[in-house]
């Protein structure tokens, strides 16, 4: 899943982007925090083998995630929230999460890094261009064969 298309789906994000206006950034920010929290209290939860502890962060994170087109963030916390649910009435830790929760680690990354490509002006132009100002720009392939 490195594609940035089968990470969030554009169309649904710029969507949300123009409904939410100047609130946008902000939602955007929340994102970041409450999904990093989420995330860290999964894992956690998951260390600690508490069930009950799984189901709120999972469902916050899908909800955010939705809200912005990222899908396959949302789909990897609704697994692990409907799994703890039903473990929690089968009375039972779902150590068969484990690969999950590795990934919604990783895909909250990735996810988080292309919103920042997307509304940061200044990071996407640092990536796109080699040189500028106060930088030294080496030119040190020229004419090499």
């Amino acid at each position: 899943m490195n594609d940035d298309q089968d990470i969030v789906d554009w169309v649904h994000f710029e969507r949300s982007r123009s409904e939410l206006g100047v609130g946008f950034i902000k939602i955007l920010s929340y994102f970041r925090e409450d999904g990093t929290k989420s995330v860290g209290t999964i894992e956690q939860a998951m260390r600690d083998q508490n069930t009950a502890a799984l189901v709120i962060p999972a469902h916050t994170l899908k909800g955010e995630a939705r809200q912005l087109g990222a899908e396959p963030l949302a789909e990897v916390a609704e697994l692990i929230e409907s799994t703890a649910r039903f473990c929690i009435e089968s009375r039972r830790f779902p150590d068969e999460l484990v690969p999950q929760v590795v990934e919604l680690r990783q895909l909250f990354n990735q996810t988080v890094e292309l919103f920042d490509k997307a509304t940061n002006p200044l990071l996407s132009r640092a990536r796109s261009a080699p040189g500028g100002f106060g930088r030294k720009v080496a030119n040190q392939d020229f004419g090499r064969i």
